[in-house]
């Protein structure tokens, strides 16, 4: 990877497309027209590009690796037909479907036409790996972008602590290429699930508060807005589904300040760029269309590099209701699937509420057959 010769490097990033064998032509759509309009040198998928709790993926073994391997081949095909280089790393969903991570990116992303960035030495699994982006000139590493696996879920719920290998090997990895450039290399991390810390660019506001958002688990009873840092139209719609425990990720990225941002996945209906001790903390909602989202705000988010500025960056999302317009294929589907619960801690005050509305219902009948 190189900055091109106006010094200009355009990065896009795909997260929770979510996808089934019967791919959404929506996503489709939306991909194809977010490529297409920006023309990203590099293309990153943050996690979740399939839907592996799902039914629709039968069978076993190379019947299995074959359904999965086709879905992903028609996800990617917007990238890989335009021989635009793409990098991979995964969310708690992919390995669901019942083939490694680490098989996942060895026989079928890399299988694929311009798979870059290579699994990290002594880090199990795939999706953790470090691509430097080379000056126009070729003379240096001018700027870093780090991918790391975060994890699936915890078992009794939640999600794994960040492994703290993945801290190591990234410690270990800036501090080579300090030594080979000359000083810290500016970098951008991507991952799926989001850091402890991104409860520290949102603000703790009382349940009456306009657009309070319910947290859970590390958070339950707690209620949020966006907080000062966020930037004007970005979107809080669901709590952030951080790790259980906090390993130390964040102090690690920020301690030398190299890393300026992190972009995450994950909770399909929030877009929005906060600050925190000089590190950016981003989320980019989801893009596919047979899973809970956003509507047509559904979306890509795209970050670009200057190598004259070289510690800072631009970025904004582009949308399904931007590039495609406000039509969807299946606009029931979505308007439900747009009011679902995001997650099971979401679902449980939902389902205990209808239960309570069913006991009333009932209560009310017998009080009705008995008194009148």
């Amino acid at each position: 990877m190189k900055f091109n010769k106006g010094k200009k490097f355009k990065i896009m990033q795909i997260t929770d497309m979510q996808e089934i064998p019967a791919v959404s032509p929506d996503t489709i759509a939306l991909l194809e027209a977010a490529i297409e309009t920006e023309k990203p040198d590099l293309v990153v998928y943050t996690g979740d590009q399939i839907k592996g709790y799902g039914i629709t993926y039968r069978g076993k073994g190379k019947e299995l690796e074959n359904a999965v391997a086709a879905t992903i081949k028609k996800l990617l095909e917007p990238v890989t037909k335009r021989g635009i280089p793409f990098a991979v790393t995964f969310g708690n969903h992919d390995r669901q479907v019942g083939i490694s991570n680490k098989d996942q990116f060895e026989h079928i992303y890399k299988s694929l036409p311009n798979c870059i960035g290579e699994q990290a030495k002594g880090i199990d699994g795939g999706g953790t790996c470090c691509i430097p982006i080379q000056s126009s000139d070729g003379s240096k590493d001018a700027f870093c972008l780090y991918l790391f696996d975060s994890g699936t879920d915890a078992k009794g719920g939640g999600y794994e602590p960040f492994d703290t290998k993945i801290i190591d090997w990234y410690k270990k990895t800036r501090e080579k290429l300090k030594e080979k450039n000359g000083a810290y290399v500016p970098s951008i991390v991507f991952q799926h699930i989001p850091l402890c810390e991104y409860y520290h660019v949102l603000k703790r506001v009382k349940k009456s508060h306009k657009g309070a958002i319910r947290a859970f688990r590390t958070h339950k009873n707690e209620y949020y807005i966006l907080g000062d840092t966020c930037r004007k139209g970005d979107m809080l719609c669901e709590p952030p589904s951080i790790p259980n425990e906090n390993t130390g990720e964040f102090d690690a990225i920020a301690e030398k300040g190299d890393v300026m941002a992190v972009f995450v996945g994950h909770d399909h209906k929030n877009s929005f760029v906060g600050r925190y001790k000089n590190v950016d903390l981003g989320f980019t909602q989801s893009s596919g269309f047979n899973v809970y989202g956003n509507r047509t705000k559904r979306g890509v988010r795209i970050i670009t590099l200057d190598e004259d500025r070289p510690g800072e960056y631009e970025t904004y999302t582009r949308t399904f209701e931007e590039l495609v317009g406000t039509k969807v294929k299946r606009p029931v589907y979505d308007y439900l699937s747009s009011k679902a619960p995001e997650t099971v801690d979401a679902a449980i005050p939902m389902i205990g509420k209808a239960v309570g509305i069913l006991a009333a219902v009932i209560i009310v009948i017998v009080l009705l057959i008995r008194f009148l």
